[in-house]
């Protein structure tokens, strides 16, 4: 029996769906839990390029199950898109795919009152989020007002609830952001109909997986983001609406702590972020350019050009802290390819005094200057190595440089977007 939690240690975008689709060759269920259609995990499979935002990473391997839980707030338009998507491209999804009837729903509304604020705030105070109406939800879900699956079953209980709710939404559109009514028979017309295609998938996915951990079944579970945008634990207020963090694996599926058997965290050679929000390690030159050109770093959901910048050991010690990460999957090394001199922070300095631990407010990881250390790039392709000792001597200094700073293990080294372009150490 193997249940195993993945990761993303940074701000995400660290390449989660790559490693989940690798490990799920020897997995039997693969669980989503957290997080919305904002995230993008991009699999790169037999020539084709997949992004998914909804369904598990697990999907592409034939034979695994693959579970969206409690904790994933659902678009219908999305998700629906994201099947047809898949089975058109010949990925078998009936008898695979099974969806919480705990999960909450997003509704028009919600994806409307995200931008409608975003715009509100302006540039300076927004948060920069993708528009998807993650956050609006999650709001909902947490004011005990929001609408989940289960909900779809009595047409009368779920009418009465979503007028309730788009009457104060509609106050919220027309009366701050200026914004048109909805039109309430149209939505529930809609949801209804929705509920007809995505009866088949709904399951009590708590009990699936209590049930599978008993039985001793390889389970893998995937979060979304990453640790360094957790609602609690980052870079609070630039953060998503959930946990990414593994505690939120717990939660947001239904499954004791007890069960976890070990945590990876996947992590880019180098950082980046999307949005707003503080990046101490943020290249605004060209060597940040370089990075992203070179790591095409581009949204997987909504095409935005990566913030980049060198390798935070500072902030990846902390991910490591308070996710209990027992080992790393490093991600992207080939993207560092071609430089001669590659940095990496290893201190944070706030007015004169070295920090001791990673700052919980904005204005602080905004106003702190780094300690650096250099190390001597390989300054060649990563392209043919196929196993660890093939690797540059300098490339493997780089790895046991962040296996010493932060304590753990670099178990999976990926040199390429492709599966194949993988080193299991």
């Amino acid at each position: 029996m193997s249940v195993r939690v993945i990761v993303g240690a940074q701000w995400g975008d660290e390449g989660k769906g790559k490693i989940v689709d690798l490990l799920s060759e020897n997995a039997d269920i693969v669980a989503r839990y957290q997080g919305g259609a904002n995230a993008g995990h991009t699999i790169v499979a037999h020539g084709k390029k997949y992004v998914l935002h909804l369904i598990p990473s697990g999907i592409l391997q034939d034979g695994v199950q693959c579970i969206i839980g409690n904790g994933v707030v659902i678009d219908p338009v999305a998700l629906m898109d994201e099947i047809a998507i898949l089975e058109s491209l010949g990925v078998s999804i009936s008898g695979r795919l099974f969806i919480s009837h705990k999960a909450h729903l997003i509704m028009p509304y919600h994806k409307l009152l995200d931008k409608a604020r975003e715009e509100h705030a302006g540039a300076e105070r927004s948060i920069g989020t993708t528009g998807r109406g993650i956050g609006p939800c999650y709001n909902d879900k947490f004011n005990r007002s929001g609408i989940r699956i289960v909900d779809l079953l009595n047409r009368e209980l779920f009418s009465e609830r979503l007028r309730a709710n788009i009457e104060e939404k509609n106050e919220l559109l027309t009366k701050i952001y200026e914004r048109e009514e909805l039109n309430v028979e149209n939505i529930i017309n809609e949801y209804l109909e929705f509920d007809k295609k995505i009866d088949p998938y709904i399951t009590d996915t708590t009990l699936l997986l209590n049930n599978a951990v008993r039985e001793g079944k390889s389970i893998l579970m995937e979060g979304a983001q990453g640790a360094l945008l957790d609602v609690d634990h980052g870079t609070y207020p630039f953060v998503t609406s959930s946990n990414p963090t593994s505690g939120g694996a717990c939660t947001g599926l239904g499954v004791p702590p007890t069960a976890i058997h070990s945590i990876m965290g996947v992590v880019k050679a180098y950082s980046t972020r999307v949005g707003n929000g503080p990046f101490p390690t943020e290249l605004h030159d060209s060597i940040g350019e370089h990075l992203r050109k070179n790591g095409h770093e581009f949204g997987a959901t909504t095409g935005r050009p990566r913030r980049c910048g060198w390798l935070d050991l500072v902030a990846l010690k902390y991910s490591v802290m308070v996710n209990g990460i027992s080992e790393i999957a490093l991600t992207k090394m080939d993207v560092l390819d071609d430089f001669e001199t590659i940095q990496i922070a290893v201190g944070y300095n706030l007015d004169g005094k070295l920090l001791k631990s990673f700052p919980a407010d904005c204005d602080s990881l905004e106003r702190l200057s780094l300690d650096y250390i250099s190390l001597e790039g390989w300054n060649q392709s990563l392209a043919d190595c196929k196993t660890y000792e093939e690797l540059p001597i300098k490339a493997q200094e780089y790895i046991k440089f962040i296996e010493d700073y932060v304590g753990v293990p670099v178990t999976i080294v990926s040199t390429s977007p492709d599966r194949e372009g993988t080193i299991l150490r």
